[in-house]
């Protein structure tokens, strides 16, 4: 019973037989009390039809009690009178004013000596009510009812009858016998259809199996599953792993993007690698042809060091096994060094670094990875504007969070390409970006996306072709909600808090 068809199966029949027991117990217990309510009412009747029939002969000035000719026998009733009691079912007796038996019927004449006197005393016990009494004998158990006819102040009639519970009791046994009966046939056919039901339950969801086990060949991922009725528990299902299966396409997609780059990027240095290693081993080769292919082998080493290096610290990221040592950074002293760095590059690069406004703040940041990030952008701009163009940044303060900006004047960016800018080994113009000296991985704003995220920030780009890009990064002050900061460090900020508390500008000249 491994399946669900089968378990579901054994729950369904399960649930129907308890529903089935339950109801049956409930028809017992309807049933019994109903016999016993009508049982009642005949017990009540046929005390009713003495009493009537006495009171009748009385009013027609017929004595229904006779004295008998024998002075040692006691009163009797009459021969009509007993003619009528004889006709009644069950239990009659008739008492006189000392209880004295003026008639017995012939099934309480036929109890045993113990059963007549259990009878008799419950009798005499009997006050008469419109409620019955149950009386268990030895050999029956009856239900009891009692009547009064008055005769005088002194004299008075007392009427008993009583039917026997047998039939109510024999009712109950046959049904549970009939149910008995019928429970391996009921079993049998409720299995039955809760397998068929099941069955058919199930059967989109065997459809859903076949066809998700037709796309994970992993060269399929580009169908996708057939959607039923709109808001069905299936359909959802469905559009569940729909969904799923576009985002593994999209990984296999990128993984496979990666693999080529990866392969790309690294069989050019190898090449390169290759030709100035067989150069140097040529026996015609003079020492200073040696010695420049070395120098430009080792270059190549360098390119591809720091191309799995970037590798290395993405795959961290992605694994989230990569610590930040994040602690209160002051990004006055930062920006300084970084605009710094940037004036020595955009001399070289013939370009005008501006920082015209550079607000201090404190964030809580890991020093080395944020002085990349800032840097990391610095420098791409740089590389992509033509001499004599312009590089601008800025550093605003908000009320919880800083703005870092780097704007120029470069190439820009295709709107195309924007929604890829991110992508690992992307790059707007990956021939010119290859074969320039300029050319990088394709891996650096991926980096610093990565390091925007983790301190809790953002990365945007905004950028037209031609026209230059604007690249800003968002990061949350320390001690706002989203930096990391904890109670701990509110002592550490304050008391890093030396340079320019009056004002909080820093202008970088």
């Amino acid at each position: 019973m491994g399946s669900i068809r089968a378990r579901l199966t054994a729950a369904y029949t399960a649930a129907f037989l308890g529903t089935l027991l339950i109801f049956s117990i409930a028809m017992l217990a309807v049933r019994r009390e109903i016999l016993f309510r009508e049982l009642e009412a005949r017990v009540q009747s046929e005390a009713d039809q003495v009493v009537r029939a006495i009171n009748l002969a009385r009013n027609t000035g017929t004595d229904p009690i006779v004295a008998q000719k024998d002075p040692l026998a006691g009163p009797s009733v009459s021969f009509r009178m007993q003619a009528f009691l004889s006709l009644l079912e069950g239990y009659v007796l008739v008492q006189d004013s000392s209880q004295y038996d003026i008639y017995a019927s012939p099934v309480v004449q036929q109890l045993s000596s113990s059963d007549r006197d259990v009878f008799s005393t419950a009798a005499r016990v009997s006050t008469p009510s419109p409620a019955v009494r149950r009386v268990a004998m030895r050999s029956d158990d009856v239900l009891l009812a009692t009547r009064v006819v008055p005769l005088s102040e002194n004299a008075r009639y007392r009427v008993y009858a009583a039917l026997s519970t047998t039939g109510i009791s024999y009712t109950p046994r046959e049904l549970v016998g009939t149910m008995l009966v019928i429970a391996p046939f009921l079993l049998v056919m409720s299995m039955t259809v809760a397998y068929i039901i099941a069955g058919r339950a199930f059967r989109p969801i065997d459809r859903i199996i076949d066809q998700v086990e037709a796309i994970t060949d992993g060269r399929s991922l580009h169908r996708r599953l057939a959607i039923g009725a709109a808001g069905d528990e299936l359909a959802r299902l469905s559009s569940t792993l729909n969904a799923m299966i576009e985002r593994l396409e999209t990984s296999f997609g990128a993984l496979r993007r990666f693999t080529a780059d990866a392969s790309h990027e690294l069989k050019t240095p190898l090449a390169v690698m290759r030709a100035d290693i067989e150069r140097s081993l040529s026996p015609t080769s003079t020492p200073t042809e040696q010695a420049i292919a070395i120098e430009e082998a080792l270059q190549q080493v360098t390119r591809m060091a720091d191309l799995v290096d970037s590798l290395l610290t993405l795959a961290r990221a992605d694994e989230g096994r990569f610590d930040l040592y994040r602690e209160p950074v002051e990004l006055g002293p930062l920006m300084r060094e970084v605009v710094e760095t940037a004036r020595l590059l955009g001399e070289d690069a013939g370009l005008t670094i501006d920082a015209p406004l550079m607000e201090n703040a404190e964030v809580l940041a890991d020093l080395t990875r944020l002085r990349q990030l800032y840097l990391n952008l610095v420098t791409n701009a740089i590389k992509y504007t033509p001499r004599g163009g312009r590089v601008e940044m800025t550093l605003t303060r908000g009320e919880a969070d800083v703005t870092f900006a780097v704007k120029d004047t470069g190439i820009g960016i295709a709107a195309a390409d924007l929604p890829y800018i991110f992508e690992r080994f992307w790059r707007a113009d990956r021939v010119r970006s290859r074969a320039s000296e300029r050319g990088g991985f394709g891996l650096g704003l991926a980096i610093c996306q990565w390091i925007a995220q983790a301190h809790g920030g953002s990365l945007t780009v905004q950028s037209r072709l031609g026209r230059g890009s604007t690249f800003t990064v968002v990061l949350p002050l320390a001690g706002s909600p989203g930096s990391g900061m904890t109670g701990e460090y509110e002592s550490i900020v304050n008391s890093h808090n030396h340079e320019d508390s009056a004002s909080g500008m820093l202008t970088a000249d």
